[in-house]
């Protein structure tokens, strides 16, 4: 029985053996079948759960790196720079004892104490600030940065330190823009910024003017460069591959012509000086082609510096709308000579007239009795508009406006134009328009209707872009060809119109006596417009709109030129006095400017090309200085030169001062005397904080001369008008 039983036992142990065996078998045959029919559709899919893995695989041992385009160019008519392509510099200081150079050297920064005397000499920071940077609280901080003061630095500054072969100190290199001439046209041309200011490889785009208008034209189009690189990310001998290449972006060429430009600019900086407008625009225009020539604004910033911007964060010419007052009465004569109701001997009433249970008057309130319609356009009467406007009847003067565009925008290659519009609902609005006001314009909206007048009856669109031009070929792609908007009125109306423009100067009772330019047959139309406010027209004397219309020849025009001014703030002379200084040397270098002997040119109107002092002596410095026509102001008891504003390359206008920040200790000087423009120099060379108080120049400031200037703390300065 015992041995029965062992043989059962052992005939299941060998079945159980068997049937293990057995499923190991069949597990083992399934799952090769699996794992290969896995594998199979791998191999052949490359792929899986979507993944796909012979992309994951290159992307693992290659690098794709966007090749940027090259930024166009944009050039005056000439072909002269205006805007092109440079670098910045952040500085960096490396703190890590990690870091060495490809020979093992330690390549951090050892030495704090001498290193942030040196840096000192170059940047606007103290010696102290610096050693607070190369000081973080985080002592296992490998690098840091310098603040803002660090950033955005030009070749020349790092250049300078990077001869000092300081231990530990680094360069990142930003694309950026170059604008050479510094303030030209800036709110037109308008400035970039970059995509991404952390990354090096980052590319700009346009923000204001042209800039942004262009920005797709410019920018181009970026390319893909591949490299084979290792597992440990180390680039593979001569394995760079270009898959797309870079189209560069355009060039732009603009009509502004620069001789003219920089002109404008330098006349309408003295005059921002010495009146303090709120406002000022100028512009000049080619009547025949509507070409603008120059175009400038006040306030204005540096492109360069970026000084002034956060006051000037538009493009007044084209955003801007405003009642253009008086001038609008070269519109409404001539609607009224075409339509057959100016009768120059017919006498009207003038000095006040009622429509719509609204007073009108003209400017000097009681008029000049009854004068015949041939005076009304010269004595700029607002009455006599008034009757010009009734005598046509709303409708037939609404359908001139609007034969001259008024209310519609010009389609200017600027961005942000607004139309502007006109408030015509009552009786008193349709005859306020007569004379500029309840109908709001912009700059360029003007322009655009007084060229009827200029060119005989044919009205041309104003335009600041002359071609767009391919780099790689040198072919012009667009060109920008005169632009025909209209012909509101007949040749003869407007010569009649110009002529009584002429008499605007010649008569005695004219207006525009002050714009009288010997030699020259100018004709201008003046304009005073009171400024809206919330509760109604401010009151106050300063509180207008001036302006002055003119053409250049009268006869047969060449040029139109427009200036407006708001609000001036010092009332020392008549307001037609202060847009005179602009205007009446203006249309003499206009009328003058194909002579390139220069004999015929005010001395000393050019712009100067600012030197480069760095390393300079103070003594040969200021000689240099003075032989230019320039004024300096010089920073610190040191016996070189450092740092400079403006930069050198900038172009600056003769009589402005050069503030240079000298090698020895950082000293107060005397700002008696400087204008607000060169207290901000001297506040963004020291990087100190500096408070004004007051308009025109310095009179009285809170450290005295000498004095070292400390690291903390406001340095308060009084400033006074003296004229």
């Amino acid at each position: 029985m015992k041995n029965f039983f062992k043989t059962i036992f052992q005939n299941k142990a060998r079945r159980n053996h068997y049937l293990v065996g057995f499923f190991i078998v069949i597990v083992t045959a399934f799952s090769f079948i699996v794992f290969t029919q896995r594998f199979t559709s791998i191999a052949t899919s490359k792929s899986y759960h979507g993944v796909d893995l012979a992309e994951r695989t290159r992307k693992k041992y290659q690098s794709v790196d966007q090749v940027n385009a090259r930024r166009g160019d944009i050039l005056d008519s000439n072909g002269d720079m205006i805007a092109g392509n440079s670098s910045i510099y952040n500085i960096v200081a490396v703190l890590s004892k990690k870091s060495k150079t490809s020979d093992g050297k330690p390549d951090y920064v050892q030495n704090k104490e001498k290193t942030a005397k040196k840096l000192s000499k170059y940047l606007p920071l103290s010696k102290k600030q610096i050693l607070n940077y190369l000081t973080p609280k985080n002592k296992n901080q490998y690098q840091v940065e310098l603040g803002p003061e660090g950033r955005n630095l030009s070749i020349e500054i790092k250049n300078k330190i990077s001869s000092l072969h300081l231990q530990g100190i680094k360069f990142d290199e930003f694309p950026s823009r170059a604008y050479p001439n510094g303030v030209f046209a800036t709110n037109q041309v308008g400035i970039t910024k970059q995509d991404n200011s952390n990354d090096p490889n980052t590319n700009i785009s346009g923000l204001m003017g042209i800039e942004k208008y262009f920005n797709n034209i410019l920018s181009g189009k970026d390319g893909k460069k591949i490299t084979k690189i290792d597992s440990q990310g180390n680039e593979l001998p001569e394995s760079q591959v270009v898959e797309k290449q870079a189209v560069n972006g355009s060039n732009v060429y603009l009509t502004l012509d620069s001789k003219i430009q920089q002109y404008v600019e330098i006349l309408s900086q003295r005059v921002q000086d010495k009146y303090q407008p709120k406002n000022l625009q100028v512009i000049v225009m080619d009547s025949k082609t509507g070409q603008i020539k120059a175009a400038s604004q006040r306030p204005t910033f540096n492109p360069s510096t970026g000084k002034g911007m956060s006051e000037s964060w538009r493009d007044t010419l084209v955003e801007d709308q405003f009642e253009p007052g008086s001038v609008m009465k070269i519109l409404t004569l001539s609607a009224a000579i075409e339509t057959g109701n100016y009768d120059p001997n017919e006498l009207y009433q003038s000095g006040a007239v009622e429509v719509g249970g609204r007073t009108i008057r003209d400017w000097n309130d009681v008029g000049w009795g009854y004068i015949p319609e041939s005076e009304a356009f010269p004595r700029s009467s607002n009455t006599g508009m008034v009757h010009l406007e009734e005598k046509m009847g709303a409708d037939t003067w609404m359908k001139y406006m609007k034969k001259f565009k008024i209310g519609e925008k010009t389609g200017i290659e600027l961005p942000d134009e607004i139309a502007g519009g006109i408030s015509y609902k009552h009786s008193s609005d349709q005859a306020m328009t007569s004379f500029g006001q309840s109908v709001n314009v912009n700059a360029i909206q003007m322009l655009q209707a007084f060229s009827a007048v200029a060119n005989d009856g044919e009205m041309v669109k104003p335009q600041i872009v002359d071609k767009i031009v391919d780099p790689a070929t040198g072919k012009t792609t667009k060109k920008y060809k005169k632009d025909v908007v209209g012909h509101p009125i007949s040749a003869d109306t407007a010569k009649q119109v110009r002529k009584q423009m002429r008499r605007v100067i010649t008569e005695e009772y004219g207006t525009g006596m002050v714009y009288k330019v010997p030699g020259i047959k100018v004709g201008v139309k003046t304009g005073t417009a009171q400024i809206a406010g919330a509760g109604g027209y401010l009151s106050g004397s300063s509180n207008y709109l001036y302006s002055v219309a003119g053409m250049v020849p009268y006869n047969k025009p060449r040029y139109i030129v427009y200036i407006t001014m708001k609000q001036p703030q010092i009332m020392s002379v008549a307001a037609e006095k202060m847009i005179s200084e602009i205007f009446n040397p203006l249309v003499k270098r206009l009328m003058t400017q194909d002579d390139t002997s220069g004999e015929n040119v005010e001395a000393g109107s050019q712009y100067v090309d600012m030197p480069n002092f760095l390393n300079s002596t103070v003594a040969s410095a200021e000689k240099k200085i003075k032989k230019l026509d320039l004024q300096s102001g010089i920073v610190g008891t040191g016996d070189k030169i450092v740092q400079q504003s403006p930069a050198s390359g900038q172009k600056v206008m003769p009589g402005q001062r050069i503030v240079m920040l000298t090698n020895g200790a950082m000293t107060m000087p005397d700002l008696t005397g400087w204008s607000k423009n060169d207290v901000l120099k001297f506040a963004e060379i020291t990087g100190r904080t500096v408070v004004t108080s007051g308009d025109g120049y310095v009179t009285g400031q809170s450290i005295k001369p000498g004095k070292i200037i400390n690291d903390s703390g406001k340095i308060k300065v009084t400033l006074e008008n003296n004229n």
